[in-house]
């Protein structure tokens, strides 16, 4: 049975950039709270959010990211559940979000990554001052954090069954109780 260590080890092999990795730790945090939300298993969420990009770093191609990557987990028994929904959440590979784990994957990774992003810019650098109501107006900015696709926060919310205003309150909870690992909780990183 694959443990959380298992997957920080894995994530840690293949993801040496340490904006990458917080960006893991974020969607990881974002997956295991609605886990908890679902009643789903917290574990499994987790390293899903931990495993999502875990072969970017090397595989940035987006026909070749969550692919290798899949070949990889499945090469060391990852269960199938993650596998799958690590390669649905790459729209480029065709596969069908038809799991919650799937669809929560889907709609945490660009909203984990864009909340840090508003946090980054706030002079205190500082989850607990990010709200609701700032992230929707930086998402109408479309100069800021251009690499998120808006359309996909949009539409993860949507799959998700989860208003917008409602699921960024969700992440930005969830990714508050995980701050000073992100180096987003107003004191100097370490």
């Amino acid at each position: 049975m694959k443990t959380i260590g298992d997957a920080l080890a894995l994530l840690h092999e293949y993801t040496q950039g340490e904006s990458l990795r917080r960006h893991a730790y974020a969607v990881a945090a974002s997956m295991r709270a609605y886990a908890e939300r679902f009643g789903e298993d917290p574990d499994t969420y987790e390293m899903t959010g931990l495993l999502h990009d875990f072969d970017y770093e090397r595989y940035p191609d987006l026909s070749q990211h969550t692919v290798v990557g899949a070949r990889i987990l499945r090469e060391q028994d990852w269960p199938e559940e993650i596998v799958h929904a690590i390669l649905a959440h790459n729209d480029r590979n065709g596969v069908a979000r038809d799991t919650l784990l799937a669809k929560t994957l889907y709609a945490c990774d660009e909203l984990s990554g864009f909340v840090m992003a508003v946090a980054m810019v706030k002079p205190t650098r500082d989850l607990r001052d990010v709200s609701v109501k700032s992230v929707k107006k930086k998402l109408k900015d479309k100069a800021f954090a251009r690499g998120v696709n808006r359309d996909d926060v949009y539409r993860g919310a949507e799959e998700l069954g989860v208003a917008l205003e409602e699921h960024i309150e969700m992440v930005i909870g969830a990714l508050t109780r995980v701050a000073a690992r992100l180096g987003l909780n107003g004191q100097e990183s370490a």
